[in-house]
This record gives C-alpha cells, structure tokens and sequence, in this order.
C-alpha cells in the first residue's frame, strides 16, 4: 500500500498552494482517504495521478472553471512550470521573483512593472514560462 500524506505535503509535492489542493479535493478532482478525526489524506498513488495530469498540461480544477473575459487561457510556450512565489526583490527598474517549484526553486529577473502588473506577491500561484534563455512569470485567475 502507499504511504498516505497529508494535504500540505501533498501540496508541497504537487508544487500547488494548500488551499487550491483543498479546493481540488472538494471538487472531487483528488481522491482522498479520510482519517477518524476527519481529515484527508492523499496516496503516493494519486499524487502520480496528478502530476501525469499536470505534465498532460491539464490541471485537474481547470477544467470545470470556465475563463473570463480578457484571462490568458492558453500559451504557446511548453515548457511551463508551476510554483509558488517565495520572495520578491526590487530594486529601481527589475525585482527578483522566487519561485518554489516542488521541492526546488527558480530566479527570475523580470522588470518591476511586470510584478505590479501582476500583484506577485510572496504565496502567489505562478507560473514560470521558460523559451530559450528566457523565463516569463505569468499568473492564472
């Protein structure tokens, strides 16, 4: 049998924030065993699950959300990682973004208007865009 994790490990695991694993898991998206006292817990097995469905490009809660008007659906660029926002340093015209992805972490250099424009902040979903020599930070709705 596999060994059970809690929601926060799982959401570490996944490189998902806590709360959008919670919200999977009352949508039914993530299956989940419940203790005596109540509370859930996800199998090694699942969590594989999950992350075939995230390299597929599919995230499990998107697909029943349907997007607003003006929201960026979709992207051309394939090498997209999913993290969440550690720290933000600025300094005049560029701020340092960090984002934890799973159990690692990526810097990028992106100007400061770009953050504004996105309201990153630290525990922010964020998506890291990589092409070439160059990494994008992007943020879902």
């Amino acid at each position: 049998m596999s060994e059970l994790l809690t929601v926060r490990a799982a959401a570490d695991r996944l490189g998902i924030a806590y709360s959008t694993l919670k919200q999977w898991i009352y949508d039914g998206e993530i299956r989940t065993t419940k203790t005596r006292g109540g509370h859930h817990r996800i199998s090694e097995t699942e969590i594989a699950r999950a992350l075939l469905g995230k390299d597929k490009g599919a995230r499990p809660a998107a697909r029943k959300r349907p997007s607003a008007p003006g929201v960026l659906v979709a992207l051309s660029g394939r090498n997209q990682l999913r993290g969440i926002v550690e720290e933000v340093r600025g300094d005049g015209l560029l701020s340092q973004v960090r984002v934890r992805i799973g159990n690692q972490f990526l810097t990028a250099v992106i100007t400061r208007d770009a953050v504004n424009e996105l309201k990153l902040k630290r525990g922010d979903e964020a998506v890291a865009i990589i092409k070439s020599t160059e990494v994008m930070i992007g943020r879902t709705r």
